[in-house]
């Protein structure tokens, strides 16, 4: 099992010390079942088309009052769907199927591994569909590396990820989600 510090300290040295200290944070304040702050250091070494939409999206405060909307236990939460994740439209049904008014993203794989703590874009069947929507690693799950893009790692408040309301069934949707009550990038 590769521990998280391993994989912080093997991901800086592969980006090079000095450029690692000026990675963008993303930064969610959490409300629901789970609440507090999750701030996520994204990498634009690794994934530079798929962070600066996170980041553009972010400031436009698009991922503001969004749920969580699939979270699956000894797996990851899931959340980002800027078109119908939102509060008001979770009566639709529609969480996890919409993205934002941009373009879907290339691809952009890399030999980062999903172990816990690593943030991922979620995407369709299609390799270059990504579009807004992003998961959280709860647990190691190698059977994903390369297959999808490696955006960044939570350097604080795992704790506040690991309470994020549980979703049900094996598509892990979430009947009573938790939010992203707003976004932030520094």
């Amino acid at each position: 099992m590769i521990r998280r510090g391993f994989l912080i300290a093997a991901l800086l040295t592969a980006a090079g010390a000095a450029g690692a200290q000026d990675n963008p944070v993303l930064v969610l304040n959490v409300t629901g079942k789970a609440s507090g702050e999750v701030r996520i250091e994204l990498r634009p070494d690794l994934a530079p088309q798929h962070v600066e939409r996170i980041t553009r999206l972010a400031k436009e405060g698009a991922y503001d009052d969004v749920a969580f909307h699939r979270v699956i236990p000894g797996f990851m939460a899931q959340t980002g769907d800027v078109q119908y994740g939102k509060r008001d439209a979770l009566s639709q049904g529609r969480a996890g199927t919409g993205g934002s008014g941009y373009a879907d993203l290339p691809a952009e794989f890399s030999s980062a591994s999903f172990v816990t703590g690593v943030v991922g874009m979620a995407r369709a069947q299609n390799p270059n569909s990504a579009n807004s929507q992003f998961f959280i690693m709860t647990d190691p799950a190698p059977h994903l590396n390369g297959q999808y893009t490696v955006v960044g790692e939570v350097v604080s408040g795992m704790d506040v990820v690991n309470s994020i309301q549980i979703g049900a069934g094996r598509s892990g949707a979430v009947r009573d989600p938790d939010f992203i009550d707003s976004a932030s990038v520094e």
